[in-house]
């Protein structure tokens, strides 16, 4: 038999030759322990120096493209996806350079696409990268060598996982076949357990992560990621040992004690929580990632106060972190009070600060929510300042009528009035434009994000808080599933419209409502309110067609729909009262009190109905008799109404009324005639200026001199007057029967 015998110097080039390799392979052995020990830097700085050690070695490059993007996964409040992916795609193209014929660069290239929503990308890398797995028939032939065939196989697998889901169709046939290959795999075990965990199985997750610590019984991660999933189950009692574990195996393994610090901190025992993060900063004494992924931890542990003084912290050693005004913002939105206006001026610097491409779609998020929270009161102010913009006429009213010796006291309470008005005018000015940039911070979430229906749904109810009612509509059109379309979308849609006073375009929806189920009832309700607003003096009875239509369909079923049928009847009595048809509104009226005999508040409703027909009768009639008899019937109906409640109020301010009405047409005076003279400021009077009642359509037109006198119906509230070319004014109506107006051009 032949003797193979080396030579000195070619035994000397093979001992190098293994010398290197195991220099090489401890090295970046150690390079993935810094990434899985999250000491990003430090692993990127041994890998950079293997890749200029070794620039044909193809390896090198792919574990720093995972070291890019475990760097992002780990923190991503801090760090961009953008730029995460954007390195770690050039260094995976600089390892396809160096190697074209290993997969494990292509595999990079694939999870790059993947993250950025660029499928078809993706799907092509990882077939390059199958390629390179040859068809075995024993694993002891295989090409490439088992360990490096299951390694490639199980990084495909987690290729799979994105924004913590997983395509398990692909992924765990994958996994399955790499374990078959290769059982003795830490790192194959750890993206089994990965994948399990994300289908909710962790039984089964927490099995393949001890068979990760028994095939590398020295590395700590196996223990962490089982400590992690008891965390999530909140089962913290259980999650400690794993801690402790992963500390027994390297006492310097500074993660796990950030973890159980998190842990004893969701426990509330925050003597051991202070010891095990000050043990955590210790070991990263002078790291500021390393603090940065300490307040990471305290947000997620949600103590949010730490977090903005931690972060305050930090920037008072290095300003040049102005990324991390971004934690604090969130911080100050999520805390218990929360801070809106520190919120927002932490976003306000980010903004400033950062350049446009580390700006997160989270930070266009938090600040819309920020603008929004921050104006929650909005409805409010514009309700409030309504109400103070009616006082204050009233007050100027009064003023204009009242004598010498009272203006002086009215006046005191006008000036406060305007005050306030204005104050409440420029909050709301301010309020307003914060809510335009609220929702322009919407609009580039949404560009990101378009398909996300959760997003779509806080824009558009944001959209109908605010009154911004086509946006809401809008939006919520959005979200219309053209292969599950549902009533309750399209109703939705309407009321935004409805609301927003589009009523043709709401009309249209209601419509599109009953071709898709003719009787529905809401919609019919909706479509003669939207009829009652575009006609709101009732002159053209638009609205009456479509409230008849409504109780004929609701009558088949008027148990169910008496609510709907009330308030059709009401209209139609209200209607027909207006129109000066006595018999018809009388008819209505009695309808809905005959319609549920155990109602008191429909009753109630019926008779103040008759009561107010009664009345404007009692007004239209000329003779003195007429007149008498219809009060007497108006005021029989308030008696009924105070014979169910006897405290209501109004039928008892009503009766007043009555008796009052009585007495002067007793004396020949009708009690709702009024009568003025419209001027312009310089007291010249407007010809044929427009004097109606507010929600009516009783109307009258000056002379030529600017005089009018005519009859109001009872209960009339306000006078609505107006002329061409000058500013229409309402004016409240009091028990004075003389009503002068000057309109300003």
């Amino acid at each position: 038999m032949k003797r193979f015998i080396l030579r000195p110097a070619l035994l000397l080039a093979v001992i190098l030759t293994v010398f290197t390799i195991e220099i090489h392979a401890q090295d970046l052995d150690a390079a993935t322990l810094l990434t899985r020990s999250e000491q990003y830097d430090k692993a990127e700085a041994i890998l950079q120096q293997l890749i200029r050690k070794e620039p044909a070695n193809s390896k090198n490059y792919f574990f720093l493209g995972e070291n890019y993007l475990l760097d992002y996964f780990a923190d991503t409040i801090s760090n961009s996806l953008t730029l995460a992916t954007k390195s770690a795609k050039e260094i995976y193209q600089k390892g396809v350079e160096a190697n074209p014929n290993d997969p494990l660069n292509y595999i990079g290239l694939a999870k790059v696409a993947y993250y950025l929503g660029d499928d078809k990308t993706a799907t092509e890398m990882r077939t390059k990268a199958k390629s390179f797995l040859l068809p075995y028939k024993t694993i002891k032939k295989i090409v490439p060598p088992a360990k490096d065939y299951a390694f490639t196989l199980a990084k495909i697998a987690e290729s799979y996982i994105k924004d913590g889901e997983v395509d398990t169709a692909v992924a765990l046939p994958l996994i399955r076949e790499a374990i078959k290959i290769d059982n003795k795999s830490r790192d194959v075990y750890l993206v089994a357990g990965d994948i399990y965990i994300l289908v909710n199985d962790g039984s089964k997750a927490i099995a393949l992560y001890n068979q990760a610590q028994f095939a590398d019984p020295q590395s700590p991660t196996a223990n962490m990621k089982i400590g992690n999933i008891y965390v999530k189950g909140r089962a913290l009692s259980s999650a400690i040992p794993y801690f402790e574990e992963a500390i027994e195996l390297n006492s310097n393994y500074a993660p796990a004690y950030r973890e159980l610090g998190q842990v004893y901190w969701l426990a509330q025992k925050l003597d051991k929580s202070k010891e095990n993060f000050n043990k955590y900063l210790e070991l990263t004494a002078g790291n500021i990632p390393a603090k940065i992924l300490y307040v990471k931890s305290l947000f997620y542990a949600k103590d949010y106060d730490e977090v903005i003084k931690n972060v305050e912290e930090i920037l008072a050693v290095d300003k040049s972190r102005t990324y991390m005004n971004r934690i604090a913002g969130y911080s100050s939105f999520e805390k218990t009070p929360p801070d809106y206006n520190k919120a927002l001026s932490y976003m306000e610097e980010l903004f400033r600060t950062v350049a446009p491409e580390r700006i997160l779609w989270k930070d266009y998020h938090y600040m819309a929510r920020i603008l929004v929270k921050k104006n929650q009161n909005y409805p409010k102010m514009v309700d409030e300042l309504s109400g103070l913009e009616q006082q204050l006429e009233k007050e100027k009213s009064r003023y204009a009528a009242a004598s010498t010796a009272e203006k002086a006291k009215i006046k005191v309470g006008v000036n406060d009035l305007t005050t306030k008005v204005a104050r409440l005018k420029a909050e709301l000015i301010n309020a307003n434009t914060e809510i335009d940039r609220a929702f322009g911070e919407y609009a580039k979430v949404l560009n990101l994000k378009p398909r996300d229906r959760a997003l779509l749904s806080e824009i558009a109810s944001n959209y109908y808080t605010f009154r911004r009612y086509e946006g809401a509509a809008k939006t919520w059109t959005k979200m219309i599933d053209p292969n599950n379309e549902k009533i309750d979308d399209y109703m939705q849609i309407g009321k935004a419209y409805y609301n927003g006073e589009k009523y043709t375009t709401a009309d249209s929806l209601f419509n599109v409502v009953l071709m898709k189920s003719p009787n529905y009832i809401p919609a019919y309700l909706l479509i003669a309110r939207t009829y009652s607003k575009m006609d709101p003096d009732s002159k053209l009875g638009l609205a009456k067609p479509k409230f008849e239509k409504l109780i004929y369909v609701a009558q088949a079923d008027s148990a169910k729909n008496e609510a709907e049928i009330i308030e059709a009847s009401g209209y139609l009595g209200y209607y027909y009262m207006m129109n000066d048809n006595y018999n018809k509104s009388k008819d209505y009226y009695n309808r809905i009190i005959s319609l549920n005999p155990n109602s008191k508040e429909y009753k109630i409703k019926g008779y103040n109905g008759l009561g107010s027909l009664e009345t404007r009768m009692a007004g239209n009639e000329k003779t003195i008799e007429g007149r008498l008899s219809y009060l007497a019937k108006a005021a029989d109906a308030y008696n009924k109404i105070l014979a169910i409640d006897p405290v209501n109020t109004s039928a008892k301010s009503t009766l007043n009324y009555i008796r009052d009405f009585e007495a002067l047409v007793k004396k020949g005076i009708n009690p709702n005639e009024i009568k003025g003279v419209i001027t312009n400021v310089a007291g010249q009077p407007l010809s044929y200026a427009s004097v109606r009642v507010k929600d009516t359509a009783a109307e009258n037109l000056a002379n030529a001199k600017g005089q009018y006198k005519f009859e109001i119906p009872e209960g009339s509230e306000v006078l609505l007057i107006s002329a061409k070319g000058y500013k229409a004014k309402e004016v409240p109506i009091t028990k004075s029967r003389v009503y002068n107006v000057t309109l300003e051009q």
